[in-house]
């Protein structure tokens, strides 16, 4: 585990935070000229617009003047770790699809990974003026108000965060959802995993689910949760900084029983709780 004052670590924690503000506003311009965006459709539920582009080439500018050694993997242009120690992993505009038609369920996503460990992650929502952000050992803070998990023992005691994409199949994620229901559970979903995780830091929902993300939707969140105290999986087992995994997100209790809900066993590398 790193220390709570490495150096390199707060300084890069420093520069994330202000990137994504800025990057927020930004992007905050092109929502409200959305009328004039070109859309293309990258695949079923996966669009993409100017303004994920041009955010994400801010982000990258930023990240790379400043330490030119660092690795920036994005949603838009993808990108090499090679050999840094810091990895970038940046979604410009996560709820593309919100922010297209409308919808306020989008941000700005920006975490940081040390030798293969997350360790900065900062959600930055435009609209609401919430940036939620921590670093490892530094705790998790909306805005600047310290932040923890919600402390329900039960689905009943609060509402799911729930994500999927036709990226995986429906098969196992309906019976999920109705086993949730069951247990006396509600769920939503908002389009925005990365802002869905960051309410889980934040108490707001109870935990969250999704059978496959990729980096840039789940590791901020990630980091957040923890240092709010909450559990997650393994995320970066078998190569999810590449290649995705599932993501789980709770308090211990929680994430407990939503694991059993989803038919993922805690023992599988990925599904280990941290």
């Amino acid at each position: 585990m790193f220390q709570e004052q490495n150096p390199a670590i707060v300084v890069r924690y420093e520069l994330a935070r202000r990137i994504a503000r800025e990057a927020g506003r930004t992007a905050m311009g092109y929502f409200r000229q959305r009328d004039k965006l070109v859309i293309e459709l990258k695949g079923v539920q996966d669009m993409v617009s100017v303004a994920d582009r041009a955010v994400e080439t801010f982000v990258r500018s930023q990240i790379l003047a400043a330490f030119p050694d660092d690795a920036v993997l994005g949603e838009e242009y993808g990108g090499d770790r090679g050999k840094a120690d810091f990895v970038w992993v940046v979604d410009p505009i996560d709820g593309t699809a919100c922010f297209v038609n409308g919808m306020f369920s989008w941000c700005v996503s920006v975490g940081v990974v040390l030798r293969g460990e997350p360790v900065i992650g900062v959600v930055y929502d435009p609209n609401a003026d919430e940036e939620f952000h921590a670093r490892a050992g530094g705790g998790a803070f909306c805005n600047e108000a310290p932040i923890r998990v919600h402390p329900g023992q039960t689905l009943k005691d609060g509402v799911l965060g729930v994500g999927t994409s036709f990226r995986v199949g429906t098969e196992d994620f309906i019976p999920f959802l109705e086993r949730v229901l069951l247990d006396g559970g509600m769920f939503i979903r908002n389009g925005s995993g990365a802002l869905m995780i960051s309410y889980v830091a934040a108490g707001r929902l109870i935990g969250y689910f999704e059978p496959h993300m990729n980096a840039w939707d789940a590791l901020a969140g990630l980091v957040l949760v923890r240092e709010a105290g909450g559990a997650t999986n393994d995320f970066m087992a078998g190569n999810g900084l590449i290649r995705g995994n599932p993501m789980l997100a709770g308090n211990r209790k929680i994430a407990d029983r939503v694991a059993r809900h989803s038919g993922l066993s805690l023992t599988a590398p990925e599904m280990e709780l941290c």
